[in-house]
């Protein structure tokens, strides 16, 4: 975000001592501008880096294992080091070009290659894909916690499970609860590295589901009660090929982490290591993303469902099945919880910088802050609960942005190339990029089209 209307200065240190030109300046202020960041003296190496791969490791880690049935493991795995090596391309090229343009958040790189139109665009798209996001974890804890029916059939969620069925184990209250107790005091932090714990224990969290499910399947592979998984992709026919396609979006969109890269790099003691930040994050990320795939093909083989998680409501024939369950269900939930104030922070400087583009900065204003804030919070918390069909439309919507923000957006501004550092080589991948986006894009409208059409009439006969 960005600030109109600032004289320029320039200040000779290196994380704060950015130079604001053409009236643009960060949403974060500099130490010596409020008492409260006196004792601030920049984010850590490993906190910048624990943040980032929060952001990046949501709830699209359960979908991977179901990639792996399509592609295979060989395939699979290849896939997923090269989009995490793409990501990589692509931030450095939002960095890069933040450096010459002087930019200090995304939305200031996007003004600065396409005015004021291309600002509001990436505010727009982070806007709605994080909203989407927000909302679907906050319905896939309510489901986890206290369980989700259909017109069909009940699944009893971990709390419903252990005490049964009461009004304080109802959707409604659970969520409330989370709400006041988990959500609420972790967005009122003002700074991302003030997160830096909880980001540590949400990736802890997801660690914790990648060591049980190995565990697991280490156990029954000895017991020779699974057998390998295949390594490659069965292709008995020509339309067994489309199914390849459809695992294609939830690839490209796995590393999306893009928006919270100018704040954590903002942040940063040193804002040179935000390449090594970045760098770390995709590592760490990419070895949970291929032990999670790895481990949970090998364990439910064919049987893996869509979203792994759902493979572990059923008995896993192994002592202590029921134990295992329900921990891997908890430590999920109590993962997204964490993952949901990281979303958030960026969330609430774009809806700030859109809404007031010349209005002081966010942070030094307290009254500003609560108030988009507790808004925010409210939009998230009912559609969660009066609107959970809302799903199926950010389904449309949090593609496109996402898509936009982790590809589009950085390959047009190579393209465009306002400052004329790109090379030949960056334009090619710029344009690979687009199409690859693009292609990824609509395929996942129309899987999901064509998912929601088969629903409907499943529902209607």
């Amino acid at each position: 975000m960005t600030i109109e209307g600032t004289s320029p200065i320039e200040n000779s240190g290196d994380r704060w001592g950015k130079r604001l030109l053409d009236g643009k300046a960060p949403l974060l202020p500099r130490k010596e501008e409020t008492g409260e960041f006196n004792d601030f003296n920049g984010a850590s190496f490993a906190g910048a880096v624990f943040n980032l791969s929060t952001t990046i490791v949501g709830a699209g880690i359960m979908s991977l294992p179901a990639t792996m049935k399509v592609l295979g493991l060989v395939p699979g795995i290849l896939l997923i080091v090269f989009f995490a090596f793409f990501a990589d391309i692509s931030i450095d090229m939002l960095v890069r070009y933040s450096r010459a343009g002087k930019a200090v958040s995304y939305g200031g790189l996007m003004d600065d290659s396409f005015g004021r139109i291309g600002k509001m665009l990436i505010q727009l798209c982070i806007i709605v894909n994080n909203v989407g996001v927000l909302i679907v974890y906050m319905i896939i804890i309510g489901d986890v916690l206290s369980g989700t029916s259909s017109s069909v059939d009940h699944h009893s969620g971990i709390l419903e499970g252990w005490f049964g069925q009461h009004w304080w184990t109802g959707r409604f209250f659970v969520l409330l609860v989370s709400m006041l107790a988990v959500f609420a005091p972790l967005a009122c932090f003002k700074r991302v590295d003030s997160l830096r714990y909880t980001s540590a224990l949400s990736v802890a969290l997801a660690v914790v589901f990648v060591v049980i499910t190995a565990g697991i399947a280490i156990v029954k592979l000895l017991a020779g009660s699974i057998a390998m998984p295949k390594l490659f992709p069965d292709v008995p026919d020509l339309a067994s090929v489309w199914n390849f396609f459809t695992v294609v979006p939830v690839l490209v969109t796995a590393y999306i982490c893009h928006y919270n890269v100018h704040p954590i790099k903002n942040e940063l003691e040193d804002s040179s290591q935000i390449k090594s930040v970045v760098k770390a994050s995709l590592a760490l990320c990419s070895t949970v993303y291929i032990a999670t795939s790895f481990f949970g093909f090998l364990l439910f083989g064919e049987s893996t469902l869509e979203d792994v998680l759902a493979n572990f409501d059923t008995n896993l024939n192994i002592p202590y099945s029921s134990i295992l369950n329900d921990t891997v269900r908890v430590s999920y939930a109590m993962h997204l919880m964490l993952v949901f104030p990281i979303v958030f922070h960026a969330l609430r400087l774009n809806v700030d910088g859109l809404l007031y583009p010349s209005a002081n900065p966010l942070y030094s204003d307290n009254g500003r802050f609560a108030l988009i804030t507790v808004a925010l919070l409210s939009i998230i918390f009912l559609a969660a609960n009066f609107i959970p069909s809302i799903w199926d439309a950010f389904q449309f919507t949090g593609a496109t942005a996402a898509v936009c923000i982790g590809f589009i957006f950085p390959a047009s501004i190579t393209l465009r190339d306002s400052h004329g550092i790109a090379t030949k080589w960056d334009k090619i991948v710029a344009v690979f990029m687009i199409v690859l986006a693009v292609l990824s894009n609509v395929i996942a409208i129309y899987s999901d089209a064509y998912a929601l059409f088969n629903k409907s009439e499943a529902s209607d006969s």
